[in-house]
């Protein structure tokens, strides 16, 4: 089974980026699965003198990426940008630089805004953030624009376009992984 591991850069209960992955699991190539980690808020300031014995929660998220066979963020814009947890999470996971969790992941980003552009800054802003890491990314995004209008009652992404384009995405990200779990077996 690939395991695809979610992460919603917003740390909002009612986050249009957690109901884009909630909703992406739905359109998964069948033989994998996602799983969406839930515990962004609690990762602590990145603090290089404790990169070597970091908290519980920055250990937990490095062995769910360390479990999973590729990774999946949904972003949210604020100023233009990444959202300050999402960056600081990173940061953790980048460290040490020699050994860090993310070198050759395959990764995909999304976003989802109120607004009109989708987060699109802040998801071209993600992938070149993890590509300095060495994780390995997609090309592409998928920016879900005034989201509200693109979700049912039960958090289900209707519209056609978007949810083609989010299953060709999962599709690639599945493709990317599939060599590495092949070597692994």
């Amino acid at each position: 089974m690939m395991r695809i591991l979610a992460v919603s850069g917003s740390l909002r209960a009612d986050s249009w980026n957690t109901t884009l992955l909630r909703s992406a699991a739905e359109l998964l190539p069948s033989g994998s699965e996602l799983v969406v980690h839930e515990n962004l808020k609690a990762i602590p300031p990145f603090d290089e003198d404790d990169e070597h014995d970091p908290h519980g929660t920055v250990r937990a998220l490095r062995d769910a990426i360390a479990h999973a066979d590729a990774l999946l963020i949904a972003t949210p814009e604020y100023n233009h940008s990444i959202p300050g947890q999402l960056k600081n999470a990173i940061d953790w996971l980048s460290r040490p630089s020699t050994g860090t969790v993310l070198r050759g992941v395959p990764t995909a980003v999304v976003g989802a805004s109120t607004g009109l552009f989708g987060a699109v800054w802040a998801q071209a802003e993600l992938r070149k953030v993890l590509g300095a890491t060495g994780a390995s990314v997609l090309e592409g995004e998928l920016p879900v624009g005034q989201a509200s209008q693109h979700f049912d009652t039960d958090g289900r992404l209707t519209t056609p376009e978007l949810r083609g384009e989010l299953a060709a995405m999962l599709e690639a990200l599945v493709a990317a992984a599939t060599p590495a779990v092949a070597a692994a077996a």
